[in-house]
């Protein structure tokens, strides 16, 4: 019987390869996390209301979070593209980490999946909910949102209608969302909101705009020919220009 001792393979964690994987991972993690908060959320639009405040970040937050995912799959590919060449029908020995017969990691990949996916979830839910209470609230003001090809048009509780939205600043508007031919997608760009607007029915969406000034509304769903023409503007101003537009436009209407 032999004396020599068969050197014992190191673990898995132990391997160049893995280690390797383990400090791009870190890298590419920081990587796409940075440049996806900087180059993607800050060339969104400016904010004009706290709902898009919320949208951007969130944007954020998930990005951060989803980070680590797309740097461990990047990690992988530049190990596999930097690393030996080995040709033959089977594996070399040093591949073989069993990481894929693993239980314990099994289970850690499922567990930490599972709480990025309830993360997700409760975190939109949480906006959702935020951004809905305006709904509820008694003193915002109404507007009847109608699109139709390849135009909106915008009703008032006082008889009111316009082409281009008015809104008041500081003050939450629900928007009741319709359309009269095809579908179309009510998206009031700066201020996060987007609706689809379906035949036959009602849809609503509420936002508080917080900043005066000029911003777009666009269609969101393709409606036909003239789609990427169906946009027109939203006029956030005080309450009193409010009131002031508001009587003339419905002197207008009663008087037409």
């Amino acid at each position: 019987m032999s004396d020599v001792m068969t050197p014992k393979a190191p673990q898995w964690w132990k391997k160049p390869d893995v280690k390797k994987t383990a400090i791009l991972w870190v890298i590419c993690t920081a990587v796409i996390g940075f440049v996806g908060v900087e180059f993607h959320v800050r060339n969104m639009v400016r904010p004009a209301s706290e709902t898009m405040s919320g949208v951007i970040s969130l944007m954020r937050i998930f990005t951060w979070a989803a980070a680590p995912v797309a740097g461990l799959v990047g990690a992988i590919c530049l190990t596999a593209l930097t690393s030996k060449r080995h040709y033959g029908d089977n594996p070399p020995p040093e591949s073989d980490h069993q990481i894929s017969n693993s239980p314990r990691t099994n289970a850690v990949w499922i567990v930490v999946s599972a709480l990025l996916c309830l993360f997700a979830l409760v975190g939109g839910f949480i906006v959702i909910q935020k951004d809905s209470a305006a709904l509820l609230d008694k003193n915002a003001i109404q507007v009847n949102v109608t699109g139709q090809q390849w135009l909106w048009s915008f009703d008032y509780e006082n008889g009111a209608r316009s082409e281009d939205l008015y809104l008041p600043v500081d003050k939450p508007a629900v928007f009741h969302i319709t359309s009269v031919d095809v579908k179309h997608s009510f998206w009031v760009v700066q201020m996060g909101i987007k609706m689809d607007a379906n035949p036959g029915y009602t849809t609503d969406a509420a936002v508080t705009p917080n900043k005066i000034g000029v911003f777009d509304v666009r269609c969101a769903e393709l409606c036909g020919l003239l789609h990427a023409y169906m946009q027109t503007k939203v006029h956030v101003v005080s309450q009193a220009d409010y009131e002031a537009w508001l009587s003339n436009h419905a002197a207008i209407e009663k008087g037409a």
